[in-house]
C-alpha cells in the first residue's frame, strides 16, 4: 500500500513513520513518499526516517520528491501536513494580529483566518489533482486550520478526505486516565469544530463517569485542563472543554501573555526548527537523536504562555507524546483492512448536528470501517456552545467564499464576524497588515 505524505520535509513527518514501523500486519502501508518543496528539508527528515527503519526488518520503503503530480499517482492514502508560507508566515500572522490586540494563533482567530486564506487555495488545488490522479485515495487531512481545509477539500473529494487531530485524544485520554479508566475502553461524548469542541460524557462499561469528575474538586483540578481552565469553571459548564477554547473563555489574558512574550510561538519553532535543518546537513550528524531532543522541547513548551497565564505549571510527562499519528494509523488501518473502530475525527456533518449543514464539517467520535468515516448521533449542544459554533462555522464559509471569489471585502468580513475580532475597522487593518506581509493573499483584490 502507498502512502504519500504531502509536507513530507515537515518536522513531525517522523512520529508518522514511527507508528507505520509498528504495523506489522498483512495490508500494511510498504511504500512511504515524502512530498515538499524543498529539497534540504526533505534529506533532513529522510535521514531520520533511515535511521528509525534502520533495525526494522521490511521497513516501508521511503521515496522522496519535489514533484506533485508524481508523489500523488498511484497512491492508496494521502496525508496532508502542509504549512503554506512555512514558519515564518506563521510568526507574520501572530505579529500582525497582536500588533492589533487580538489573537494571533495559527487556527484561532485572526491568525487562523489568515493561515486558512493563503491555504485554502493551495488545498483545493491538492484536492483537484488527487481526484484526478489518484481517485481511489483517501485523503487524510492534518493541514491547519484542520476543520476548514477539510471542509474545503471535501469540496471536491466528498468523503474520501477526512481530518484528523490529536486535541481530543489527548483530552479523552487525560480525562479517563484522572478517572482511572482505560482511555480504549471509554466512549467519549465529544461535539464541536475542530479546536472548538467539549466532552460532555465520558462513558465506562455504559456508564457516565463524568459527573464523577466534575463533583471532585481536587480530581477535576489535577490534570492539565482542569488546571488550564480553573475548577469553578469547568464545573460551570458541566463539560470539559478542548484546550483551544482557552482562547476565547480567557482571551484578554491569552493575548496579553502573547504580547508579553520574549518570541511568538511561531518565531520560536522557525528559529527551534532551522536550528535543527542546519544541523542535519552536516554529514556526520545523529540525526534521530538530534530530532528527538528538538521534538521533546518542542512538545514541553506547547501553549506555555496559556498555562503561565492559568498558573498550570509545566505539562505532565504523559502529554508529552503527541497523538495524531496514532489516529492516523488506527484510520488508515480501518478503511484498508475494514478493522472497524471509533475515531474522533472532522468530517461532514450529514444531519449529525441539526444547527448546522450537511456539508459544514464538525470534529464527532466517528464510526469508521471500509466504507470511511461515519459521524455518531449526538445530542444538541447547549446554547451557549451552539452559538460559539454557528458564529465560527458562519467565519470559516466566508473564509471559503473570500478564497474562491479572491473578494478582498469578503475577506474583511471573515475577520469581523470572528468572535474574537472587536471591530470591522481591526478587520480592514487585519486584511491590510497580511496582504502586505504575506505574498499568497495577492489574490485578494
Amino acid at each position: 500500500m502507498k502512502l504519500t505524505i504531502l509536507g513530507g520535509g515537515g518536522f513531525r513527518v517522523p512520529l508518522v513513520y514511527g507508528a507505520l514501523l509498528t504495523d506489522r500486519a498483512e495490508g500494511r502501508v510498504t511504500e512511504v513518499v515524502l512530498h515538499d518543496l524543498d529539497d534540504s528539508r526533505l534529506y533532513a527528515v529522510a535521514k531520520v526516517l533511515e535511521e528509525q527503519a534502520a533495525r526494522v526488518p521490511d521497513a516501508p520503503k521511503v521515496t522522496a520528491t519535489t514533484d506533485l503530480d508524481e508523489a500523488l499517482r498511484g497512491a492508496d492514502f494521502v496525508f496532508s501536513a502542509i504549512r503554506v508560507g512555512g514558519l515564518e508566515g506563521r510568526a507574520h500572522d501572530e505579529r500582525v494580529a497582536l500588533a492589533e490586540g487580538v489573537l494571533g494563533q495559527e487556527t484561532v482567530g485572526a491568525g487562523g483566518i489568515a493561515y486558512g486564506l493563503r491555504t485554502v487555495p493551495v488545498a483545493v488545488d491538492i484536492a483537484r489533482r488527487v481526484a484526478r490522479l489518484a481517485p481511489d485515495a483517501w485523503v487524510i487531512n492534518f493541514t491547519n486550520p484542520a476543520g476548514l481545509v477539510t471542509e474545503a477539500m471535501s469540496r471536491h473529494l466528498g468523503d474520501r478526505v477526512i481530518g484528523i487531530c490529536d486535541s481530543p485524544v489527548g483530552l479523552g485520554r487525560r480525562i479517563a486516565r484522572v478517572l482511572g479508566a482505560d482511555p480504549k475502553e471509554a466512549w467519549i461524548d465529544y461535539v464541536g469544530l475542530n479546536h472548538l469542541g467539549w466532552v460532555r460524557g465520558l462513558r465506562v462499561a455504559g456508564r457516565d463517569e463524568l459527573p464523577r469528575l466534575l463533583a471532585d474538586p481536587d480530581l477535576l483540578g489535577s490534570f492539565e485542563e482542569g488546571k488550564l481552565f480553573g475548577v469553578d469553571w469547568l464545573q460551570s459548564l458541566g463539560a470539559i472543554p478542548n484546550e483551544y477554547l482557552h482562547y476565547y473563555y480567557f482571551n484578554r489574558e491569552a493575548v496579553r501573555a502573547y504580547q508579553q512574550a520574549v518570541k511568538t510561538r511561531g518565531a520560536f519553532l522557525a528559529d527551534q526548527q532551522a536550528r535543527f535543518y542546519e544541523e542535519m546537513k552536516r554529514p556526520d550528524a545523529a540525526a534521530l537523536t538530534t530530532w528527538d531532543r528538538t521534538r521533546a522541547e518542542r512538545e514541553a513548551t506547547y501553549m506555555a504562555e496559556n498555562r503561565e497565564t492559568a498558573g498550570a505549571g509545566e505539562r505532565d510527562a504523559d502529554d508529552l507524546s503527541g497523538g495524531y499519528e496514532k489516529v492516523a494509523l488506527a484510520l488508515m488501518r480501518a478503511i484498508a483492512r475494514d478493522e472497524r473502530t471509533t475515531l474522533i475525527l472532522n468530517v461532514r456533518n450529514q444531519g449529525t448536528l441539526s444547527v448546522l449543514d450537511t456539508d459544514a464539517v464538525i470534529e464527532v467520535p466517528c464510526l469508521v470501517d471500509a466504507n470511511g468515516a461515519h459521524p455518531v448521533a449526538v445530542a444538541p449542544l447547549p446554547e451557549h456552545a451552539t452559538g460559539l459554533v454557528c458564529a465560527v462555522k458562519g467565519v470559516e464559509r466566508e473564509v471559503l467564499a473570500a478564497a474562491e471569489s479572491g473578494s478582498r471585502t469578503t475577506a474583511v468580513k471573515a475577520f469581523a464576524l470572528h468572535p474574537l475580532v472587536d471591530s470591522v475597522n481591526v478587520a480592514r487593518r487585519l486584511v491590510e497588515g497580511y496582504t502586505d506581509v504575506h505574498p499568497g493573499l495577492a489574490y485578494l483584490k
